[in-house]
């Protein structure tokens, strides 16, 4: 089904087969991580399509929707995994050893509900594909059990805009319509989704709905659960449609039982989604924090700022070794980026008191104070070009996936994880948990490090997120990998926070999902999903069993 003729994704890695580094970059890149590691790297070849043997497929498209799937290699195996670390690890390898049978193509809702009528008859998983950017295991086309096979649907062909409510400032939308199309579509009518996570131009409506995706927001509004005015979902029982509603107190909330659902329970095909004008007015500002302790100052004042009532678009905190990293530090500062947008009304007052509250905390003011900017049209994901600081962690964010998949082929092991923790227990939490990790990288690669950044802020507490790199040893880079995300995840879960904060649950974290969820609750998603999908086709392993 691919175009063999078109830029296509990589089908092991991150991204456009024709971005990321080239050769001098990569080897650059390298170098650097040499230095940093103190440890001799060497840069494998990347996987090439025609060199994979996968294994011969056990099932058939049923012939009403033959002409809507595809048995082709790079489809099969480009859906065989998402893009956590294990993942690419293995795509890197070579190994899809366990690749869909076929990969469905639906064009529309019917095209959804035959597919899972079949897939019921004929004991076949199903796994529900947006853009396949999962980073916990949450697409994976595992075959256990009695089931005769697995099949990949992908819903990128459901991608259009259907109704704009300009009054209400909503929209209708398909959900297999990927980020940058999404925003194509609303930007003549001045409005915008306003969510924007690393994934974006890789990543579906669908799927943040189904991950509880996290997205630009630092502040107020930070997940996709806050922009769902109502959803529709078919099962394999049949549809599910919630009212479309402001607000309601009618009840348990029929959308929040599929928000995170991670297609467990149904295939979300649409959505009502509260939209916003786009932004004309933008303030930033960088903010450092010199000294030992100058993590937790900067902390300290994004905790002040959470509570102020400013709501701030960006307030994330990097730690000196994330600084450093992504070019925004010098290696003996943390470094505050701050960031007010609004589609209203001019910023220079709200920055003021941001700033004001920042050197309470002990910042070190911009000597040039803030960046203030009027247009009379903004575009893009990111709004105005950003310089300095700000500018140099974005351009760092959005190409850390490219980078991944060179630090892979270096047999580097590069993790992140995040979470959320009250405010009261984040000083010793955070503590903890780093030395957790750094104990476990010590014990298991012999040197690496571990950074911190702050994703979201909330008013009670904030969500740290954890950047693991160090030296593996080829061949045995996933064993080690195992070992270290485990010393994490049982720390998060001991020390009071959350398994993920935005990252969803996949089978990477289902262990300790299991631990924070309580059982009772438990025990009644399972009955949700006995009476939504009876045969349990629906992507066994995710969430429940």
């Amino acid at each position: 089904m691919a175009d063999p003729g078109a830029d296509r994704r990589s089908f092991w890695g991150w991204g456009l087969e024709s971005a990321g580094p080239d050769a001098a970059q990569q080897d650059g890149i390298r170098k650097t991580m040499e230095q940093r590691l103190g440890a001799s790297l060497e840069l494998a070849a990347a996987p090439e399509l025609d060199d994979l043997a996968l294994p011969q497929s056990r099932i058939a498209p049923p012939d009403a929707l033959a002409s809507r799937c595809s048995t082709g290699p790079y489809d099969r195996a480009g859906h065989s995994y998402g893009k956590s670390y294990r993942d690419v690890v293995r795509g890197a390898r070579g190994d899809f050893s366990s690749p869909p049978d076929f990969v469905a193509f639906p064009q529309d809702e019917g095209d959804v509900a035959a597919l899972l009528d079949w897939a019921t008859d004929a004991q076949v998983i199903v796994i529900p594909y947006g853009g396949g950017s999962s980073v916990v295991g949450g697409v994976e086309c595992l075959l256990e059990g009695d089931y005769r096979g697995v099949v990949s649907m992908d819903l990128t062909r459901l991608d259009r805009v259907l109704e704009i409510d300009r009054a209400s400032r909503a929209a209708r939308i398909q959900a297999g319509i990927l980020g940058p199309a999404l925003e194509n579509a609303l930007r003549p009518h001045g409005l915008t989704l306003r969510h924007f996570p690393q994934s974006f131009e890789f990543s579906t409506l669908g799927g943040w709905i189904a991950t509880r995706s996290g997205g630009h927001y630092a502040t107020l509004y930070t997940h996709i659960d806050d922009f769902v005015e109502g959803m529709r979902v078919i099962t394999p029982s049949g549809p599910v449609e919630s009212r479309r509603l402001p607000g309601s107190g009618a009840g348990p909330s029929p959308d929040r039982l599929f928000l995170g659902s991670e297609g467990s329970l149904g295939v979300i095909t649409e959505a009502w989604m509260r939209l916003q004008d786009r932004p004309t007015h933008r303030a930033s500002a960088t903010i450092r924090f010199v000294g030992a302790d100058g993590f937790l100052r900067g902390a300290e004042a994004v905790r002040a700022l959470s509570q102020s009532g400013l709501a701030p678009t960006n307030c994330r905190l990097l730690d000196s070794g994330e600084a450093l990293q992504s070019g925004a530090g010098r290696g003996d500062e943390s470094v505050l980026v701050l960031g007010f947008e609004s589609a209203d009304h001019g910023l220079q007052a709200w920055m003021d008191r941001a700033l004001e509250i920042c050197g309470d905390a002990g910042g070190l003011l911009p000597e040039d104070g803030a960046q203030i900017q009027h247009q009379a049209k903004a575009s893009g994901a990111g709004g105005a070009q950003r310089e300095g600081a700000a500018g140099a962690w974005r351009n760092a964010f959005l190409q850390a996936p490219y980078v991944r998949d060179v630090l892979v082929r270096m047999a580097v092991i590069c993790e992140t994880f995040e979470t959320a923790v009250t405010w009261d227990r984040f000083p010793e939490f955070h503590r903890e948990v780093t030395a957790a990790v750094q104990n476990a990288i010590g014990r298991v690669c012999g040197s690496g490090t571990v950074n911190c950044r702050f994703t979201h802020a909330y008013p009670d507490g904030a969500a740290p997120y954890y950047s693991v790199m160090a030296p593996g040893r080829r061949g045995s880079e996933l064993e080690q990998w195992a070992e270290i995300k485990a010393a994490a995840s049982e720390a998060l879960i001991a020390h009071g926070g959350t398994i993920t904060h935005h990252h969803a649950v996949g089978r990477d974290h289902r262990p300790w999902y299991d631990v924070q969820r309580p059982d009772l609750f438990g025990r009644a998603l399972d009955a949700a999903k006995r009476e939504l999908d009876p045969g349990h086709i629906l992507n066994p392993g995710v969430i429940i069993d």
